[in-house]
């Protein structure tokens, strides 16, 4: 593919999604089909999905589109356990693809495997999680948002709507980006609590919650940091029988549809397509030209607020699949 087709299609992706429900990782997985090029480029995409989390199905269809444009041939896999994401990494490395797109929730645990793979020559970028651990790793660029700045917007949001006692819910402790969100829900409005809840378990996730507004009813409002748990945040907030505001981080047709009802106050909008796009797409045309995107700083895909008074212009997207 030529660098300047390269180049203008990816100024082109500005928006768009797509779910397809929680699909399973695979390690080989051919996106490259549908398409009259080949660039001959292996380019592997890892992330820390838990399986079912349907927002990286998004991820991973932006990250599809990118290597079916640019004929690459995309291999993906995925554990939300950061040892076991570095031995994916590593066993890419092992496979000498031309190129490594990883999410770093968990930094520390990926250091080693990350490290490795440049060492042996081989391009890596981040997405996601990451933005203020990447560069230390020697990562050539990252695509997301600043976790912090996002809860600092949904806590500023919070706070105009004269809401002062958030419960964060946490669905993987120890995930840097969830907590830098709470972290920045509290630096706004500093009577934030955080509960801990096991998001591979949603029967899980419900009896905790539902335990907590059951057992304190001080707390004003409760914010779930990914759309699938909001929904199960919903039904929680249900079975307790209370009447605390629900917020939300990330997008989905079903939160979609709960922002447009009123049950879901408002989300925050990562754009999540772009952040998989963008990470095969920067490879490529580092490989075919040497670009670097983001001129040493994270190149930001969010935050949005996305609510009532704009949930319109993205709904049929988010019905469709596209956000």
């Amino acid at each position: 593919m030529g660098i300047t087709a390269a180049l203008a299609a990816s100024a082109l992706v500005l928006a768009g999604c797509s779910s397809q429900g929680g699909r399973v990782a695979s390690s080989d997985d051919d996106s490259a089909g549908g398409t009259s090029k080949d660039s001959g480029l292996t380019i592997a995409l890892v992330t820390h999905a838990a399986p079912g989390d349907t927002f990286w199905d998004i991820v991973r269809k932006g990250a599809e589109d990118a290597a079916k444009k640019d004929g690459v041939k995309l291999l993906y896999a995925s554990d939300p356990d950061g040892s076991k994401q570095a031995q994916l990494v590593q066993q890419y490395t092992d496979q000498k693809v031309d190129g490594i797109a990883v999410s770093l929730a968990k930094p520390d645990a990926l250091k080693s495997s990350v490290q490795a793979a440049e060492k042996a020559g081989i391009p890596v970028v981040s997405f996601n999680s990451g933005s203020d651990a990447y560069s230390a790793l020697g990562i050539l660029a990252h695509f997301g948002q600043d976790e912090s700045v996002a809860g600092e917007a949904v806590g500023n949001e919070l706070k105009a709507q004269g809401l002062s006692k958030p419960v964060c819910v946490i669905q993987e402790q120890g995930n840097v980006a969830l907590e830098a969100r709470c972290g920045g829900i509290k630096k706004i409005l500093p009577d934030t609590e955080t509960l801990y809840v096991n998001g591979t378990d949603n029967s899980a996730v419900q009896s905790t919650v539902t335990a907590k507004l059951q057992a304190d009813s001080s707390a004003d409002v409760i914010v779930g940091l990914g759309a699938p748990y909001t929904a199960v945040i919903l039904k929680a907030v249900k079975a307790a029988g209370s009447d605390i505001k629900v917020a939300s981080f990330d997008l989905n047709a079903t939160l979609a549809k709960s922002i447009k009802s009123g049950d879901v106050l408002f989300t925050v909008d990562q754009q999540p397509f772009m952040q998989g796009y963008e990470s095969i797409d920067s490879i490529v045309l580092y490989k075919q030209g040497g670009f670097v995107l983001g001129g040493g700083k994270p190149t930001l895909t969010g935050p949005a607020i996305v609510d009532k008074s704009n949930i319109g212009k993205v709904l049929q997207y988010a019905e469709d699949g596209l956000r």
